[in-house]
């Protein structure tokens, strides 16, 4: 009777323990199916933010370098409390530079949605855009606008040394896309919440004049550039019999801008280095947490460099790779060279660029020919 009791008894703790199990059973699973998603997402999280081994140190991932949530007086006590480098900004600067800061970007959310190019008609474009997960910032790269200068401090914050960098021959851009892969909108929306998003802007016009000097007028011999020195001449030199014939071996500035306006018309793509920018960063369908602008780049870019805590990588240098003259002293030459004609077409080829950044027009109209003026020279 005891061994029948016993027999039962455990029988019965079998039973118990099959229907808790029975149970516990889809619980189990659904707990397996979370924990094998939350390792996927993180592993997918791994490629997405390219959170190689050049990004830790010590095989530690590093934590965000700055929470955009944090509250304005605690981030600033932080940056000063604890920063001892002549490159800081005073608190005072920093506050009035961030300020600045905020107006340009509600100025910029203002004239996105004025402009209706923040609606879902609009296509956002990452193709130029490099996220680093170590130091979490993101940077649209426009092409004259500081590009040498972060080119560097991204080269940099890869984990090349400054030695290397100042020796090597290869491309910055070239060294840099080996670091970063080239991203999609989604990993780039996914990346922004602890991280500074950020873009270097300058005069639409300016930055034209500078792209021409370096890489029309200074283009390397049989360079992809030269070539196309040699296709616009042959296209758009007017040859007059007199001294008014332009004698350059290179496209003179009417000639290179009948060039770009050409061929914008004609719906083909510019080349990168006079593309509007608001084309090539699509700066309205993505949120920008410091505008940094080429008038006021010195105290900018500090202010960006003591916000994400970049002041023990990367300095505040500019590293102007341009060659010849410099454009602030050759662009009313240059633009003098223009009929009011093409300056019209000029603007509404970077009338994004003008309305979106707050830069204007008007001084060179004061500048340029009448289209009636037969002056070639």
């Amino acid at each position: 009777m005891g061994r029948r009791n016993m027999s039962m008894m455990r029988l019965g703790r079998c039973v118990a323990f099959l229907a808790a199990a029975a149970f516990l059973l889809p619980f189990t699973i659904l707990l397996m199916v979370f924990d094998q998603q939350y390792n996927f997402t993180y592993s997918s999280k791994r490629i997405f933010y390219q959170e190689s081994d050049f990004y830790k140190i010590n095989g530690t991932l590093y934590a965000p370098a700055y929470t955009l949530t944090t509250p304005t007086n605690i981030r600033t006590k932080y940056l000063f409390e604890n920063g001892t480098h002549d490159e800081l900004l005073p608190s005072e600067k920093f506050l009035e530079v961030g300020a600045r800061m905020d107006v340009r970007k509600d100025y910029l959310r203002s004239e996105c949605s004025r402009l209706g190019l923040d609606s879902s008609s609009h296509k956002a474009y990452a193709w130029e855009y490099l996220i680093n997960r170590q130091y979490h910032v993101i940077w649209c790269n426009i092409f004259k606008a500081a590009s040498t200068s972060w080119m560097y401090n991204f080269n940099l914050m890869a984990n090349y040394s400054a030695a290397f960098l100042d020796k090597t021959k290869e491309v910055p851009l070239q060294l840099a896309r080996k670091k970063y892969a080239r991203p999609t909108v989604e990993m780039i929306r996914k990346a922004q919440p602890d991280s500074i998003t950020f873009l270097i802007v300058r005069h639409p016009l300016e930055r034209l004049a500078s792209a021409y000097n370096d890489k029309i007028v200074h283009a390397w011999p049989k360079s992809f550039h030269d070539k196309m020195g040699r296709r616009i001449i042959r296209k758009y030199r007017k040859v007059y019999g007199d001294k008014l014939t332009p004698t350059e071996r290179y496209p003179v500035f009417e000639e290179f801008v009948s060039y770009v306006l050409d061929e914008a018309r004609a719906k083909r793509t510019l080349d990168m280095h006079w593309t509007p920018y608001t084309d090539f960063c699509t700066p309205c369908k993505f949120n920008f947490d410091v505008i940094l602008k080429f008038e006021t780049l010195d105290e900018d870019q500090r202010f960006l460099i003591q916000m994400a805590r970049l002041q023990d990588v990367v300095k505040p240098e500019w590293r102007n790779s341009g060659k010849g003259t410099n454009t602030l002293h050759n662009i009313n030459h240059l633009y003098s060279r223009l009929k009011k004609s093409q300056l019209d077409g000029l603007y509404k080829l970077y009338r994004n660029d003008f309305q979106l950044f707050n830069y204007t027009i008007d001084n060179y109209y004061e500048i340029v020919q009448d289209d009636d003026n037969s002056n070639h020279g």
